[in-house]
């Protein structure tokens, strides 16, 4: 009776266990390049009677093609995330971390994506005022991830000079409509940032 306990427990602890084939890449979105040499880690992370508990179970480099690839069994009762440490320089996805079974995990591969900084100053200038109704509405949109900003709108005979401020490098595209006189027009420009460059934009209307 205790020998059939015994083996009914071992078998239930490796049940709950499943071997997991983990695939770790890091790279730059805007350029396609891979980072090598970045820390990764694997954590189990469990609640106790203490709290939550992270235990570290797996640690490691990428290799020179900015990827780990192992395979490790791990407890299904249990949450695990993986977090890949960030280049310097890093404007985007920084301190990033994704967990198992979680829309980052494409069947056991996890993609980091980290992308370098670049400043931009931006200005808008109505060169042409007419009065008070004079209306212009922009957005900016960071064309890699095709991620946007919130459409401003600025009334009159408006005048504006930045800063610099930093944010990730590659291809943007201003988008703006002009109002005057009671009639639209529509305008965009694209640029690109380099890493470290200081670049201009300014909308004269």
């Amino acid at each position: 009776m205790k020998n059939g306990l015994i083996i009914s427990l071992i078998f239930l602890l490796f049940s709950c266990k499943k071997e997991e084939n983990i695939h770790i890449v890091a790279l730059n979105p805007v350029t396609g390049e891979h980072y090598a040499g970045l820390t990764y880690y694997l954590v189990q992370q469990k609640t106790t009677s203490n709290g939550e508990e992270n235990t570290t179970l797996k640690t490691g480099t990428l290799n020179s093609n900015g990827e780990a690839i192992f395979t490790i069994k791990l407890n299904r009762k249990h949450a695990y995330v993986i977090r890949v440490e960030e280049p310097e320089n890093t404007c985007y996805n920084k301190s990033i971390q994704m967990y198992l079974d979680s829309p980052y995990d494409e069947d056991g591969k996890f993609t980091f994506e980290f992308a370098p900084c670049g400043n931009l100053k931006f200005s808008i200038h109505n060169v042409g005022c007419i009065d008070g109704s004079d209306l212009l509405k922009y957005k900016r949109i960071w064309t890699v991830k095709n991620e946007s900003t919130n459409t401003n709108s600025v009334n009159g005979c408006y005048q504006y000079e930045g800063q610099y401020f930093t944010l990730p490098v590659g291809e943007y595209r201003y988008e703006w409509e002009v109002t005057k006189n009671g009639i639209t027009s529509f305008y965009d420009s694209t640029f690109v940032i380099n890493e470290n460059q200081f670049f201009d934009f300014t909308i004269n209307y």
